[in-house]
């Protein structure tokens, strides 16, 4: 019975222990990384360039590898790290933001290194332990986002790993634009605008300094490759590229020498990269080395405030333009800095790093580097020192770390406040914030909106990405010979209205002798009258240029690539009845005519009556008849010139006024005469009766006829094309052959108006009845008025505009004529008929005198 019992306890502890193993998962690898830790109710992850050199274990396959090496602490990255922290602790003490919820962060060293960021993704996604007890080892992972990593390599690489578990990665520094891409980075988003925002205001600065021609290099990865051909793209058209060259990832000297040698043949200005400082450095090494000078660089944001930027550097690298990060100040950061303290925590053993490399010491505790350094006692003051550690004026990948912390926790904030039933999983339910799974963030990530601590709105678009807004810089020297950035402009493209782009450029130091803007073009724009010639097997930024034949233009459509690349006929430019100008004054004069012959009936038709026989009848009958004659003149300047319609037009205009004219001299000689006659023994009206008033009026006309016969026969008008005016049109004109001929028609309409004003003035006070003379005196002034304002209009307007001032000087003076003389008399014939007799003439003429006396 004792043998019985002893086999079945023996069954049940094997079944125990197997029981027990399957319990347990093993993790087969753990890594030697250096970071930062602090528990909290919810975890998050970051992953930081802190250490900027590594050694790679050697591989011999036969034994299982040594762990990687990392030296040489960089502060800046200690500082993104530890701002990722402070963002942490300042949300913790906000009792708004994740009330009763505590956060943590796991963050680590990745060396600039893939396979260590790697390394610390799979233990930020896995955890630490080596043993996890849990049957099917699903519990929720050790952190719910990830912030990190800062290149763009190692963030794809991570991002897709992370978009297996549905796990969001917000990212600081990551800028390539393939990781927009939603299908393959599901999970990704980013603080820092994308490249694809870069380019577009690099393109805006090559545009605003007029910089057709540049060369431009890149880096031999993934930001690199990507930001070339987008670059490229965008600046076609816009201006040409010199060469494009990559930077090789180490100190290859042949391809560095192909580059240099890119450079030196190349006669662009202005040479853009697309690079970390790391891999610039060995390109400058070879710059300074060669003493290449006076090329104006333009930095991407990736070493535009990187460690380039130095007093030794300064003779070749001095006025470089850079894309920035925006920069802000976060308030108490410094203070946080200031307050870090080593303890020999395994999980902190990245602040023991930083400890000794600061003050150059060592912990006895700790394998250092410093061997020969003195010990570390932990109470060193980090105010004694000024490094980029606590240099906080320029904040700005800490400062996309710090929204990206507070990107998160609004997420995790909008997540707890979700009301079971209205949530946005499965039947309404909503997520456990003590048991969050990184899938059930990710869904707020895509939500996320909102005003951050310093004022500045956070959000991502579709693509995950963050609003591209850049600041702009240049590297200056200043007092003692220490070296600036200094923020010039700002790039923004959430500027609703004016240009996303602004610059101060009295601000901007430019390191060539001159300190002025540099010229940056392979040609120089062709001169008017000439045209682009391509250079066989050179881009079309490239020509020479070639004459344009006789009555050619070079063209100008608008785009630099364009301009003036061939010939062609200039444009004929003439006032024609197609042209809307031309339609209003073919109008204009067809009504003015229209109105003329309409008050020609309107007299011969009331032609008996007491005001058309005391307004000498057969005399209106010639004015109105001169009147439609000038209306229709002014059709002769309207369409394309030619030897029929250049002597037409002047001609008949001539002819025309003085006949109008002639009209009204003698009229009002007949007002005066007509009046001399009513005195006691004056007998002067039997001299100047209908025959003579005729007679005047032919001799006058006659005269005027005789000097356009005159005119036509010595030198007429003819056709011309005016191509002094204006560079790209022919003027179509008539020019009027002899001066002298053109000033004497004229002279002579001038000096009868005159005579006419003259004697209509003298005689304006004569009785009512007989009188017209305030009439005419009254249409000569508008005639003189419009004629002299004439002369400036004329002489000042371009092209097809001459005319048109011409014709509307001749309508103008004809309708004034028009109205002035024949609206009196119309006005009692049509509309107060009963006052269209002699007895009420004869009554308006003795109240008029009786006024007069």
């Amino acid at each position: 019975m004792k043998y019985i019992l002893c086999v079945v306890l023996i069954l049940e502890l094997s079944a125990s222990v197997a029981a027990l193993i399957k319990m347990t998962c093993k993790i087969l690898e753990t890594f030697d990384l250096h970071g930062l830790y602090k528990k909290g109710d919810i975890m998050l992850g970051g992953i930081f360039p802190v250490q900027y050199l590594s050694i790679p274990p050697e591989l011999s396959f036969t034994s299982k590898p040594n762990k990687w090496k990392c030296d040489s602490l960089d502060f800046s990255g200690f500082q993104s790290a530890q701002t990722m922290a402070y963002a942490i602790d300042e949300i913790n003490r906000n009792v708004s933001l994740l009330p009763n919820i505590t956060l943590g962060y796991r963050l680590f060293d990745n060396c600039i290194r893939m396979p260590i960021g790697l390394r610390a993704a799979a233990v930020l996604i896995n955890g630490q332990d080596s043993i996890v007890y849990d049957y099917s080892c699903s519990q929720a992972p050790p952190i719910v986002a990830l912030v990190g990593d800062a290149g763009s390599a190692p963030s794809i690489a991570i991002s897709r790993i992370l978009s297996l578990f549905g796990m969001p990665m917000v990212n600081y520094f990551s800028t390539c634009p393939c990781l927009s891409n939603k299908v393959e980075f599901p999970s990704f988003f980013r603080t820092i605008p994308s490249d694809d925002f870069q380019v577009k205001a690099m393109v805006e600065i090559i545009k605003h300094f007029g910089w057709t021609w540049v060369g431009v290099i890149g880096s031999d990865d993934e930001y690199g490759h990507t930001a070339l051909k987008t670059f490229s793209d965008v600046f076609q058209n816009v201006g040409c590229l010199s060469f494009t060259e990559i930077i090789p990832k180490s100190n290859d000297k042949l391809k560095i020498s192909r580059i240099i040698s890119s450079i030196k043949q190349s006669t662009a200005k202005v040479i853009i990269i697309f690079a970390v400082s790391r891999d610039i450095s060995f390109l400058l090494n070879e710059i300074i080395l060669q003493n290449i000078t006076g090329k104006q660089w333009i930095a991407s944001e990736a070493w535009s405030l990187g460690s380039l930027a130095r007093e030794e550097n300064f003779y070749w690298l001095g006025g470089t333009i850079g894309i920035a990060i925006r920069r802000k100040d976060i308030p108490n950061l410094e203070n946080f800095l200031l307050q870090v303290r080593p303890d020999f925590d395994p999980a902190n053993n990245l602040v023991i790093r930083f400890w000794e490399t600061m003050f150059e010491c060592k912990f006895p505790e700790n394998s250092s580097t410093f061997l020969n350094s003195k010990t570390c006692t932990g109470s060193e003051d980090l105010k004694s020192l000024s490094t980029a550690y606590t240099d906080t004026s320029q904040l700005r990948s800490a400062y996309n770390v710090y929204k990206s912390v507070y990107a998160l926790a609004h997420a995790l904030h909008d997540l707890m406040m979700c009301k079971q039933g209205e949530g946005p999983f499965e039947n309404g339910s909503c997520a456990d914030i003590f048991n969050v799974q990184p899938w059930q963030v990710l869904f707020y990530m895509r939500k996320v909106n909102f005003i951050n601590p310093l004022g500045e709105r956070v959000a991502f678009d579709k693509n995950g990405d963050a609003l591209g807004i850049y600041d702009i810089v240049n590297w200056q020297k200043i007092d003692h010979g220490k070296i600036t950035i200094k923020t010039i402009g700002v790039y923004d493209e959430s500027v609703i209205t004016g240009k996303a782009l602004t610059i101060q450029d009295d601000d901007i130091f430019w390191n060539f002798p001159s300190k002025l803007v540099p010229q940056s073009i392979c040609s120089k724009s062709c001169q008017p009258g000439t045209r682009k010639a391509s250079r066989k097997g050179e881009p079309v930024c490239c020509f020479d240029c070639v004459p344009c034949a006789e009555g050619e233009i070079s063209t100008v459509f608008g785009r630099w690539m364009n301009l003036q690349n061939k010939c062609v006929e200039k444009e004929l430019e003439f006032l024609s009845f197609e042209d809307s100008m031309g339609i209003a004054l073919t109008s204009l004069a067809a009504l003015g005519m229209c109105v003329s012959v309409s008050v020609l009936a309107v007299f011969i038709h009331f032609r008996e009556t007491a005001v058309v026989k005391a307004n000498n009848s057969e005399l209106s009958y010639f004015l109105l008849v001169s009147l439609a004659l000038c209306f229709l003149c002014s059709l002769f300047f309207i369409g394309e010139p030619s030897h029929v319609t250049c002597r037409l037009r002047h001609v008949a205009f001539g002819i025309s006024f003085v006949l109008c004219i002639s009209c009204l001299l003698v009229k009002t000689v007949v007002v005066i005469i007509a009046f001399k006659a009513t005195l006691p023994g004056n007998n002067r009206i039997k001299w100047f009766g209908a025959v003579q008033q005729r007679g005047t009026v032919f001799f006058f006309t006659s005269v005027e006829t005789l000097i356009c016969i005159l005119w036509l026969v010595i030198a007429p008008p003819v056709p011309a094309k005016n191509t002094n005016n204006e560079h790209s049109k022919i003027i179509l004109e008539c020019y009027v052959g002899s001066i002298t001929g053109f000033s004497c028609v004229l002279g002579y309409i001038f000096f009868l108006a005159c005579i006419c004003f003259i004697l209509a003035f003298l005689s304006r006070n004569l009785p009512d009845s007989f009188n017209e003379a305030k009439f005419i005196t009254f249409s000569m002034l508008i005639f003189l008025a419009v004629w002299i304002a004439f002369i400036p209009a004329y002489v000042s307007s371009p092209g097809k505009y001459t005319i048109a001032v011409e014709i509307f000087a001749i309508l103008a003076s004809s309708f004034g004529l028009l109205t002035a003389i024949f609206t009196p008399k119309c006005y009692i014939i049509l509309l107060k008929p009963e006052l269209n007799n002699k007895r009420s003439l004869m009554g308006i003429c003795a109240a008029s005198s009786v006024n007069q006396t």
